[in-house]
């Protein structure tokens, strides 16, 4: 299911909380000052259930401008954003910062509600209306809808709530099988229960039980409980509001910024390169060596600019910079960023990563500002990696990546073969293309198969192991059949996992019983020698068997998993010794002869006709006789 997360942004006192409240009839506002006050201080979440189906989580941000910073901490993670406006005042100070924050985080999805309708004319909404459309004009919601709304009659609500809907379908999911990133938002303690952390998950999956590291610190923990809108969970996805109970670690030792990931996943840095771009109508320029405040993710930290291709940079204006950290941060390329003033504190501007743990670098040096292109738009190789890097999950052919990069086939091609050889990505080919990729998304869905696995043979050690299906339609469900086949395949001959007939284990699982449980293979196996062709049902082996009918048919189960027992049709079930021995008498027989009949495959086993007739059914499914009128001829 596609998680989704929908954020507000606007002035202050423009009806942000109280149109959630609208919208799902709870109040983001949980500090006491924040009720007193009647404005929101500090980040509010929720969520509500859509007419789809889909569950959304809901960030509800402050709008006066002292609590920017908390602003950006809920903006990072958003997936749709209402901005809200008043009609009574219309566009404000605050609306324009986040309208222009959101764009610098390169927002894509959203729209306008124009709120507290009921307290305007008719002619004065218009004129609110013709004014954000002048004010969006280049912006991610240049056109967006304007759904005029008020919390306090009801009109419009259900608009806005079909709005979010609309847009929740056209969000990109997340990437679930990248690592695991937590920027933490929120941090506190619950009596008798611990220290909680919240967040938006940007990517991965963590499990209850997962061992994790507080970045950018090395303070190792474990999560022992999970929440995801108020519910328990096991595990919890990518694009999901996340509360995460950690055992080992104090409230003290952990803040708002810090970055939740597996142990070892991320690397600190104190020095960051990108690109970065100024707002337009900001009254300052910046010089070299600038104080700034970052803000990425849900942190924020000082700086000190280094324009690595311009003297002094101007409003509107892009550059290449780097920017020297006053404390650790991690990241990783790609992350945008906001820039805002040391003193007065005001938004000028924002950025994309291009590289996390640089060199220091020289100034209007052309070599490294080539570089830096590069790395910003990528030589071939580097474009048509990162394609295959991005769209794994979606097994991308060599025509499929020409297309995404607008380079011809042959081209492609010629770098795949390279990157194949470099170990850095896997092929598959078919029938007339080559699906793609990458050895790390390989290696995350390995891991998280694997680890499937385990917890799956530790709960079932009586199972020969997952069904093929089951793995395919969780791990692979973006593939066609055919490639799915080959992932899996090409699993098997890694040496990771095996298949024993449809089911899927690790290579060194092995079905293991109890002592009891080994009593009741030997009997049953016992009963199904004996009995040759004329066996019990399973009905029958439950009820002669003397012990605990649960357990029997957990072994009975194991057995037919493991092949010994076999389901030759309906109820009727034999050894796999006896099948083995039924079927080389027919082999013998075709030696000498074209064609059998029921009647003489019954006389051949000395057994009767129902028997017979159930095993030629059964060699006709596997392609070893085929039927003829009312006799069979051999295939093999």
């Amino acid at each position: 299911m596609k998680h989704i997360i929908v954020g507000t942004a606007g002035h202050i006192d423009h009806g942000k909380t109280t149109l959630i409240r609208a919208i799902t009839g709870r109040d983001t506002d949980r500090l006491e000052e924040e009720k007193r006050r009647g404005i929101s201080i500090d980040l509010g979440f929720t969520y509500f259930d859509l007419p789809s189906g889909k569950r959304a989580g809901i960030i509800d941000v402050p709008g006066h401008e002292k609590f920017i910073k908390n602003m950006l901490a809920g903006a990072m993670g958003m997936d749709v954003v209402i901005l809200v406006i008043g009609a009574d005042e219309g566009i404000m100070p605050q609306t324009k910062e986040h309208m222009a924050i959101l764009d610098l985080l390169g927002t894509k999805k959203g729209f306008v509600v124009l709120t507290k309708i009921d307290l305007v004319d008719d002619e004065w909404r218009k004129l609110v209306v013709e004014d954000i459309r002048n004010e969006t004009k280049g912006t991610f919601l240049e056109n967006c809808d304007i759904i005029p709304a008020s919390s306090m009659t009801g009109e419009g609500i259900d608009k806005v709530i079909s709005a979010i809907d609309k847009a929740a379908d056209e969000v990109e999911e997340r990437d679930f099988t990248g690592t695991p990133r937590l920027p933490v938002d929120r941090v506190f303690v619950l009596p008798g229960i611990g220290t909680i952390v919240t967040g938006t998950l940007l990517s991965g999956t963590f499990k209850v039980g997962d061992e994790v590291q507080i970045f950018p610190g090395n303070k190792v923990c474990r999560i022992r409980s999970l929440q995801v809108h108020d519910e328990d969970v096991s595990i919890a996805y990518a694009g999901q509001r996340v509360a995460a109970n950690l055992a080992g670690v104090k409230k003290n030792e952990i803040q708002r910024g810090d970055v939740l990931g597996y142990k070892g996943s991320m690397k600190k840095t104190m020095m960051i390169d990108g690109k970065i771009r100024l707002l337009k109508d900001i009254s300052r320029s910046i010089e070299n060596r600038t104080r700034l405040r970052l803000y990425i993710e849900s942190k924020e930290v000082l700086c000190r600019i280094i324009l690595l291709d311009k003297e002094s940079l101007y409003p509107g204006e892009s550059a290449y910079v780097q920017l020297r950290l006053e404390e650790e941060i991690v990241a990783k390329k790609g992350d945008k960023f906001i820039l805002r003033f040391y003193s007065p504190m005001f938004t000028i501007g924002g950025g994309e990563i291009i590289e996390v743990n640089p060199e220091k670098k020289k100034r209007f040096d052309e070599k490294i500002i080539k570089e830096l292109e590069l790395k910003e738009k990528g030589d071939i190789s580097h474009i048509i990696e990162k394609i295959i890097f991005e769209k794994s999950r979606l097994y991308p052919t060599i025509k499929d990546i020409s297309m995404y990069s607008v380079i011809p086939e042959e081209k492609v091609e010629e770098e795949v073969k390279k990157l194949s050889k470099a170990d850095k990505i896997i092929l598959f080919p078919l029938t007339k293309d080559t699906a793609v990729i990458h050895k790390d998304y390989f290696e995350r869905l390995k891991n998280n198969i694997i680890n499937e696995l385990n917890i799956y043979h530790k709960d079932n050690p009586l199972k020969a192991g997952i069904s093929k299906e089951e793995l395919r339609s969780k791990y692979l469900k973006d593939t066609k059949q055919k490639v799915g086949d080959l992932f899996i395949n090409y699993m098997i001959e890694k040496g990771y996992i095996k298949q024993v007939k449809e089911s899927i284990s690790l290579k060194e699982f092995e079905i293991k019983y109890s002592d009891v449980q080994k009593k009741i293979k030997e009997e049953i196996e016992k009963v199904y020698m004996d009995s040759e062709l004329n066996p019990p049902n399973k009905e029958e082996i439950l009820r002669i068997m003397k012990y605990d009918k649960k357990e029997t048919e957990k072994v009975f189960a194991a057995l037919l998993d493991e092949g010994i027992i076999l389901k030759i049709k309906d109820d009727f079930f034999i050894h796999k010794e006896i099948y083995l021995k039924a079927l080389n008498i027919l082999e013998e027989y075709f030696k000498n002869n074209d064609k059998i009949s029921v009647g003489n495959y019954r006389d051949l086993l000395n057994t009767n006709r129902k028997a017979a007739l159930n095993l030629l059914e059964n060699f006709d499914e596997m392609k070893i006789t085929k039927r003829i009128d009312n006799e069979r001829i051999y295939l093999k």
